[in-house]
């Protein structure tokens, strides 16, 4: 199913708290902080002549997030980004001083932090990238997790000392339970999904991801027409688009956002014009988008600057790992995630209807570029679908 935005606010400027958390004082911070980081060098922006070439498109670049500052997934850059930044933020407050970014990790600051703990609901990688950032700050981290998460996911999270707090029911029941418990206890929720009164710490999070615009337009040889991006509560979407928007203003290229049919809380708010919670159904495949009612903060920027909305069905997402892991001759291999190649699914799903694909533009004068949000993070899972293990497939070994 595709939905063209036809939104009373389609179009119109980016509400300004937004512009302001998306525009580019905001990706210096990011780029300033991302500096503190081990392993925090750009992800890499791959060509794919040859898919191009047999979708009849001008060009496709993927941006690899397998490699994104060793945790395999895109969302590193977002919750230990708003991690440091809220660390940041106590530290000038109790020391009554403005704190230069490259102090960050003083051991001044980093005592602030040893009184400060982080909760949050994840899927996988979002709670791994607060793990990590409270391991680095030396806070601390309880992470939420969900029936659904695997316990490679779990125990990859557990990895960088964070507690595990079990929960039953899916990611929408982690985030109220996080909430809850953490307003017992005086910890500080630091979600990637927003709400009524609370927008701020996800705006932080949705900051961090910025870094990827600013990666891959340096690195492509022209702007990007046409960019496909997955959505589970949105966050992600909604800070690649708003900031492309904000660099690019009206040379910004055609987005889509893309849902697994079984989980698309975004393209059902589109339809009822306001943030819905859609039912749960059955699981899908595609873990990391299963969420089931859209972030406000990012509904509220989706609905001024993506053109498309849809969905894509349980065998797209295993039949594009599997199209990556096995290129067409002369592209290299890709390792995606069931949920990492969703934006490249919908992207060959418009093509296989000629209307809709010329209705938009996606043609042989198109450079599309899709984002592996994910590497591997399920190893298991990967080598089941592919056949392969993930260094298998990187190394080209069958």
């Amino acid at each position: 199913m595709y939905l063209h935005n036809s939104l009373p606010t389609y179009g119109t400027p980016l509400d300004p708290r937004d512009a302001e958390t998306l525009g580019r004082a905001g990706a210096d911070d990011v780029a300033r902080i991302l500096t503190l980081r081990d392993n925090s060098d750009p992800t890499p922006l791959v060509a794919l002549p040859g898919l191009a070439k047999a979708l009849n498109l001008g060009a496709v670049h993927l941006k690899d997030e397998g490699y994104r500052l060793g945790l395999g997934s895109f969302k590193a850059l977002g919750g230990a980004y708003a991690l440091m930044r809220l660390v940041h933020s106590e530290a000038a407050h109790q020391l009554g001083r403005t704190i230069p970014v490259d102090d960050l990790l003083s051991d001044e600051v980093r005592m602030i932090a040893r009184g400060m703990t982080f909760a949050c609901a994840t899927d996988g990688n979002h709670g791994r990238s607060v793990a990590q950032g409270a391991q680095l700050m030396g806070a601390k981290a309880v992470i939420f997790v969900h029936a659904g998460v695997s316990q490679s996911r779990i125990d990859a999270i557990a990895g960088f000392g964070a507690e595990i707090m079990r929960v039953a029911g899916n990611y929408d029941d982690s985030v109220a339970e996080a909430s809850a418990v953490a307003a017992q206890r005086g910890w500080t929720v630091l979600s990637d999904t927003s709400w009524p009164g609370y927008e701020k710490i996800p705006g932080l999070v949705m900051q961090g991801y910025t870094a990827i615009v600013r990666e891959a337009l340096a690195d492509l040889p022209q702007p990007p027409t046409h960019v496909f991006l997955q959505a589970g509560v949105g966050g992600f979407a909604a800070a690649i688009a708003g900031h492309l928007a904000v660099l690019l203003d009206k040379d910004r290229p055609h987005v889509t956002v893309v849902e697994p049919t079984r989980a698309a809380c975004v393209l059902a708010s589109v339809q009822q014009q306001h943030p819905v919670k859609v039912e749960e159904t059955e699981p899908t495949v595609m873990a990391m988008l299963e969420c089931y009612e859209p972030s406000k903060v990012a509904f509220r920027v989706l609905e001024r600057v993506a053109d498309g909305f849809m969905t894509v069905d349980e065998d797209d997402a295993p039949s594009v790992m599997r199209r990556l892991a096995h290129p067409v001759a002369g592209d290299p291999a890709i390792v995606a995630g069931e949920s990492g190649g969703v934006g490249l699914a919908g992207a060959i799903a418009v093509l296989k209807d000629p209307d809709l694909a010329a209705k938009i533009g996606l043609g042989s004068d198109a450079r599309l570029l899709v984002i592996n949000t994910e590497g591997a993070t399920d190893p298991a899972l990967y080598t089941e679908i592919i056949g392969r293990t993930p260094d298998a497939v990187r190394n080209g070994h069958k």
